[in-house]
């Protein structure tokens, strides 16, 4: 519920161009939630030394959006120094110091953590780190944010303060870049990237890009290649699995940004965009669409070396790109699931089950997938231990004897209990 208090009409001079402040009041019931008795406690510290805090970014945008916020961050005018001392005056702890210098202070109240950090500009940046200078000018800290739905505040009365029609671009579903697309991309070219998730997140449409927007990446995606794999992945994850993934990734080799984010250079988009629409209504994982875009390991391999994905990501892929043509449903209609639960029970390997089921995705078979995920694998029953105790002591004769015994407990379907199996073997 929104209560208007202001609109359009407050003005001021932005370099050359007039702007005006939008303000309006949010009383909802997702932004009364977030008041717990932790922010309750900060919000009386701030306004007994008389510094103003506002909710910031994200989680602005996700309660204009009617969410409940995941995370909230907060933004000051008091300075990181002022915020220790008042702090320590109120016997309030602080924990985790590593964003001092980069003005954030995390406070810990009512067993909730608290990141507060204080107004900033960029006085220095070489498209990947920024220098910053604090500052109490809310609209220039606004001003040194990504995307306009990013750049809004929400003061803890409900007041949003919207500098640069945030609230507009996210109630007609448009991702803008704050300013200039191409000064805030060359201040940090991760950017370009973040723009794209956001794009998934908030556009209705899958091509409703602003033509200066795509000029600006294509002229500045080169600027990627500076940049941390890992902070690539991160953001190249959430774009695969959100709204219009096929499309965005298509977008990002006509933009020609594969080459400098580890994707491969010759990917197989329509593979991916087929994958896609198989999967997408099944949760994928991240790398389930990425992997489409391998012909080989050996792409697996070089996107690796670039991205630092994690242990069991490339795993994945490697699975992917392997089984994706090999490993078939039968054409047995009474049990088209068999190939795959032979496959996880004879590999005996850790997590194989939730690999099968992201082949699953890959290849659209929903009926299956449905099937598999409700399976359960059934244990061998029978151990070397068994098999002692009936005399066979030679370990050689222990593995072929349970091996004889895994291939006949397979035929039955997996039914034969230990009785019936040690009744094979001393038979």
């Amino acid at each position: 519920m929104w209560v208007r208090t202001l609109s359009a009409g407050v003005f001021w001079r932005s370099g050359i161009s007039w702007r005006s402040l939008f303000t309006m009041r949010l009383q909802s019931t997702e932004f009364q939630s977030v008041f717990t008795d932790g922010l309750k406690a900060l919000a009386d510290v701030f306004a007994k030394h008389q510094y103003e805090v506002r909710i910031a970014g994200g989680a602005v945008r996700d309660l204009l959006s009617g969410k409940r916020p995941e995370d909230v961050d907060f933004a000051t005018t008091a300075t990181p120094e002022e915020m220790k001392d008042m702090f320590q005056s109120a016997g309030i702890r602080m924990i985790n110091n590593k964003g001092e210098k980069h003005g954030t202070i995390t406070a810990r109240l009512n067993n909730e953590n608290f990141e507060v950090t204080t107004l900033r500009v960029d006085v220095q940046t070489d498209g990947r780190h920024a220098e910053v200078e604090f500052t109490t000018d809310w609209e220039k800290d606004a001003e040194r944010r990504d995307l306009t739905i990013n750049s809004m505040f929400l003061g803890l009365d409900g007041t949003l303060y919207d500098y640069f029609n945030g609230y507009e671009d996210l109630q007609n579903r448009k991702v803008r870049f704050v300013g200039s697309a191409e000064h805030r991309i060359q201040e940090d070219y991760l950017r370009i990237l973040r723009y794209l998730r956001f794009y998934g997140r908030v556009a209705l449409e899958s091509d409703d890009h602003e033509t200066q927007t795509l000029d600006a990446i294509r002229k500045n995606g080169h600027g990627l290649a500076a940049i941390s794999g890992e902070r690539i992945w991160v953001e190249l994850k959430k774009i695969v699995v959100g709204n219009h993934a096929d499309k965005l990734l298509e977008l990002i080799y006509s933009l020609g940004l594969a080459q400098y984010i580890g994707l491969p250079p010759d990917g197989d988009i329509e593979e991916m965009k087929h994958v896609w629409q198989n999967a997408k209504a099944h949760s994928p994982k991240p790398m389930t669409i990425v992997a489409a875009l391998c012909h080989s390991t050996a792409d697996v391999e070089k996107m690796d070396l670039r991205l630092k994905v994690s242990r069991e990501e490339k795993s994945l892929a490697l699975f992917l790109n392997k089984f994706r043509r090999e490993l078939r449903k039968s054409p047995d209609e009474r049990d088209c699931l068999k190939p795959f639960t032979d496959f996880i029970i004879d590999s005996r390997e850790v997590g194989v089950q939730s690999k099968v089921c992201e082949l699953l995705k890959y290849q659209g078979e929903e009926k299956l997938l449905a099937e598999l995920s409700t399976w359960s694998i059934p244990l061998f029953p029978v151990s070397g231990h068994d098999l002692r105790r009936l005399g066979v002591m030679s370990g050689t004769e222990i593995g072929a004897a349970l091996q004889n015994l895994r291939d006949v407990w397979k035929k039955s379907g997996y039914k034969m209990d230990k009785d019936t199996l040690l009744s094979y073997l001393k038979s």
